[in-house]
């Protein structure tokens, strides 16, 4: 799968004050975030792959409020992506990505390299096994979850948060990182936030870059889909096929549309369902062009 790398960069400029570290080197992360801990300072952390949006924003604002000190990491981890995806042209742009960091308060950025996180003679990983990480994501993507859950199980190490916030957006890496969390008896308290969506409903997503006007309309079409789909439910609508079918109705009206899955899911275990409840999940997966994108809809809320 080869996503499109024509990306124009925003900028972006600060005012804030200039309090703010950014921290490349693994050890004086580390040393520095156990330090905060002995002298008693909560730490919230949110792990991203950098690109800020206002999405990734509003987990930095949650963790301002709830911890002493926020810490933000920016990796583009390339364990995660399968060869023919966008690790080469991922959108990158770290000044831009410090300003709205120091904006929202954060103390310190963790900014490492490839090479220090996975040296030479790198050979250690973590995998959630099971139809949590089969799955979804996981039948598209065979070795996406286990670089995930590598990626952050070591940047928990590193940066020794008492919690760490994850947007819904990414619904499935959010239920693998808790199951990783609760089975490794990581003392980090997972805290799942709100998908947070464009003005034009669309949800935010780095790669919302990759798409061409006429594209960025089609797509349009997930979240309108997924408004159908819960005013069927509300209609009375339970049968899972029925409601699975609304949802590909609507997406194939857009005819450049390819679509990866569409199903329906128990919120905590993410087995496929024929009866949906407050408890289900939409989960869908489309290419609109070149650019893969996601989303998905809790049927006991509305959609934003």
């Amino acid at each position: 799968m080869a996503l499109g790398c024509d990306v124009r960069l925003p900028r972006s400029s600060s005012h804030a004050t200039d309090s703010m570290e950014t921290i490349s080197d693994i050890k004086t992360m580390q040393d520095r975030c156990l330090q905060a801990r002995a002298a008693g300072q909560t730490i919230a952390f949110v792990p991203t792959m950098g690109f800020l949006h206002d999405g990734h924003l509003s987990l930095l604002q949650e963790g301002r409020k709830r911890a002493d000190l926020l810490v933000l990491s920016i990796f583009v981890n390339p364990t995660q992506f399968a060869p023919g995806e966008d690790l080469d042209c991922y959108p990158r742009d770290f000044e831009r990505d410090e300003a709205l960091a120091r904006k929202a308060g954060v103390d310190l950025i963790f900014y490492p390299t490839a090479e220090m996180i996975y040296p030479s003679g790198y050979a250690t990983y973590v995998a959630v096994e099971g139809p949590l990480t089969t799955t979804l994501e996981g039948a598209c993507r065979a070795t996406h979850f286990r670089g995930v859950t590598t990626v952050v199980a070591k940047l928990f190490l590193i940066v020794q948060p008492h919690l760490a916030l994850f947007g819904r957006k990414d619904f499935q890496q959010l239920a693998v990182i808790s199951r990783m969390t609760t089975d490794l008896n990581l003392p980090v308290k997972i805290i799942g936030m709100p998908i947070v969506r464009e003005a034009d409903g669309l949800a935010m997503s780095s790669r919302n870059v990759y798409l061409s006007p006429k594209e960025r309309q089609q797509a349009l079409s997930l979240v309108a889909s997924l408004r159908q789909a819960r005013s069927v439910v509300r209609a009375g609508e339970t049968e899972a096929k029925t409601v699975l079918a609304s949802i590909r109705q609507r997406l194939v009206q857009e005819s450049e549309l390819v679509i990866d899955y569409v199903k329906a899911c128990h919120a905590q275990t993410l087995d496929e369902v024929s009866t949906v409840d407050a408890e289900t999940v939409i989960l869908l997966a489309v290419r609109v062009g070149k650019t893969r994108l996601i989303d998905n809809q809790l049927l006991a809320e509305e959609v934003n």
